[in-house]
């Protein structure tokens, strides 16, 4: 497991694990009895850590594309960790963040 975090919804408990491989775990969670909603691909960024708003910068990129941030935390490393509602689309902003052209 490579990061992960949890949260409450209506009384009801869920939580988002990131593994390297994703059918994998799935296999394991179900069979030690746990319900998987889903397995989805994952961005993955490393912030400027001396830079404050980097947060802030790339949220208001996605949400100028139109994409929702659904779930986002720091994995082990380090690495930002966001789950979007429209992974092509923002997977095309993570890119230009990455490369520096946003």
């Amino acid at each position: 497991m490579e990061g992960g975090g949890g949260w409450v919804v209506s009384d009801k408990g869920y939580m988002h694990f990131l593994f390297n491989d994703g059918d994998a775990a799935r296999r394991a969670l179900e069979d030690a009895g746990l319900e998987v909603l889903s397995v989805r691909e994952v961005l993955v960024q490393k912030l400027k850590q001396d830079v404050p708003g980097q947060l802030g910068k790339i949220a208001s990129r996605m949400a100028d594309a139109g994409v929702n941030i659904e779930v986002v935390y720091i994995d082990h490393a380090n690495q930002l960790i966001l789950v979007v509602d429209n992974f092509e689309i923002g997977k095309t902003v993570s890119d230009a963040w990455k490369a520096g052209m946003v």
